[in-house]
């Protein structure tokens, strides 16, 4: 694996955006950004067909403009962060992943929904994430470096202040110290807290509207928040200086890190590896943080 933030690049906005979130993480890890154009080949018939736009050199041509472009803007607002290009020709949905295995870190462009956040994961993005052990970052058209920050003092955007918290949603039946330990890092590297969610189910009275039980539901919560302060004490003592955010909350999961990622600069939620070859394995929680979560999220494959 190569020492390098790679970014999938194809000239929208949102890969834009990704691009851009892409530098200054690799300014962060102290790591070379390596921009990679995913472009398919006109089949020959086609090329030869009159229909000159389809052509394989005009193709060839668009394939190394983006990239030499885009690495150019890169260079002027991120002095320092050595930009590296690379086309590769294929499908997106096949080369993105190879690609990811050569890298430490995949950061990938997603569609913003309205106005109220969240992301359009296209088959693209899914197929990405779903087979790769790579962490992936999806970022929304539209992000600015400030929308990971802290209001100045006047309330105006600024990407001068502190980060926002880094999210972490995690599930304490089974913890995986990889996705864990990416928190972390993460939270370490922008010198911010990290906010650990974890979603607890109700009793199944709650579901059939029986009375609750007010004492149960306090003895449960108390057991969950032990459970998550037990997972999270070993490594507490290992990133003392990481400010440790701990939320138990009863209810969805996937819920509670939707509300948290509105003041976050960064959710990490995990990704459990299936081995089959056939279908687009995410989960649910991961799911549906993908398409609310209001900031970038990092998907971190997990055995």
């Amino acid at each position: 694996m190569s020492r390098n933030v790679t970014v999938g690049l194809d000239g929208s906005a949102e890969s834009r955006a990704a691009a851009e979130w892409a530098a200054r993480e690799a300014k962060l890890r102290g790591l070379p950004l390596r921009l990679v154009h995913v472009w398919e080949p006109v089949p020959e018939h086609m090329t030869q067909a009159q229909v000159p736009l389809l052509g394989a050199d005009k193709l060839r041509h668009w394939s190394e403009r983006i990239p030499r472009e885009t690495a150019e803007g890169l260079r002027r607002r991120h002095p320092g962060v050595q930009v590296e290009t690379e086309p590769i020709p294929g499908r997106p949905m096949d080369a993105l992943p190879k690609a990811a295995k050569d890298t430490e870190l995949l950061v990938l462009g997603s569609r913003g929904l309205s106005g109220i956040g969240g992301f359009l994961v296209g088959s693209v993005g899914a197929a990405v994430i779903a087979h790769t052990d790579t962490p992936v970052v999806l970022v929304r058209a539209g992000e600015q470096a400030a929308d990971e920050h802290e209001m100045d003092p006047t309330g105006i955007p600024s990407a001068a202040t502190s980060y926002r918290p880094v999210v972490l949603g995690l599930d304490t039946a089974h913890p995986d110290d990889t996705v864990i330990a990416f928190a972390f890092e993460e939270a370490a590297r922008r010198d911010t807290a990290l906010r650990v969610v974890h979603g607890w189910n109700l009793p199944p009275y709650f579901a059939y509207g029986l009375p609750a039980d007010a004492e149960l539901n306090a003895a449960l919560g108390l057991q969950d928040a032990a459970a998550l302060a037990a997972v999270l004490r070993p490594w507490r003592q290992k990133y003392p200086d990481v400010e440790v955010i701990e939320e138990s909350l009863s209810g969805s999961p996937s819920n509670h890190v939707i509300d948290a990622s509105r003041e976050a600069s960064l959710v990490v939620v995990g990704r459990r590896v299936r081995r089959s070859p056939f279908g687009v394995h995410i989960g649910p929680v991961t799911h549906a943080v993908l398409h609310h979560a209001a900031a970038p999220v990092a998907v971190v494959a997990h055995d």
